[in-house]
């Protein structure tokens, strides 16, 4: 299972327009320029500066594991920043967001109607207010399940309520997520 913020930057990241860099080498120069400096890098990666310099000239070719998720990690987190930023404004204004996903929802539903939990696999086209609402929650640094809540509603809203067609007194909720994706 995947989180809800993961799903969201892994939707980002399908919209840059060249490869991140592959080797430990490449990775790490590239650090250094956007950091401005091999103690900054070493400070972020937990190493010594010495050993930031060391892979810039490719003196060391392969990192230990650990080294390495970290280091792809921190390319990955700044790899094309205009990119990126106008990845999420197009889909905050203009295109909205697309959510696929297969969970659990709770309902909480007027009497006489069924509120049993049911396991749904969903794909929905949410308009672009959910997903200035979710990139937003997301910069904040808001929990996943905060997160959780803003794509239920979401999914409440569009999907259940059919843009207010039916269903008024409804309220969705995630119980149980299996897995989660977005696309822009």
């Amino acid at each position: 299972m995947n989180t809800v913020g993961e799903g969201l930057e892994e939707a980002v990241q399908r919209a840059f327009t060249r490869p991140v860099p592959k080797s430990a080498g490449a990775q790490m120069r590239y650090l250094v320029k956007q950091l401005k400096g091999t103690r900054a890098v070493a400070g972020l990666l937990g190493i010594t500066q010495r050993t930031v310099e060391r892979y810039v000239r490719n003196q060391i070719k392969n990192p230990r594991q650990d080294l390495s998720e970290r280091l792809e990690r921190e390319v990955r987190r700044r790899w094309q920043p205009k990119i990126r930023a106008r990845a999420k404004k197009d889909a905050a204004t203009t295109g909205g967001i697309i959510i696929d996903t297969r969970a659990r929802f709770g309902y909480t539903a007027a009497p006489g109607t069924t509120d049993d939990a049911r396991l749904r696999h969903l794909t929905v086209a949410l308009p672009p207010v959910y997903a200035a609402r979710l990139f937003e929650a997301q910069e904040q640094g808001v929990t996943d399940r905060r997160l959780q809540e803003i794509a239920a509603e979401g999914l409440q809203e569009v999907y259940f309520k059919d843009a207010g067609r039916r269903a008024q007194g409804l309220l969705v909720e995630y119980t149980d997520l299996e897995h989660v994706e977005f696309d822009l």
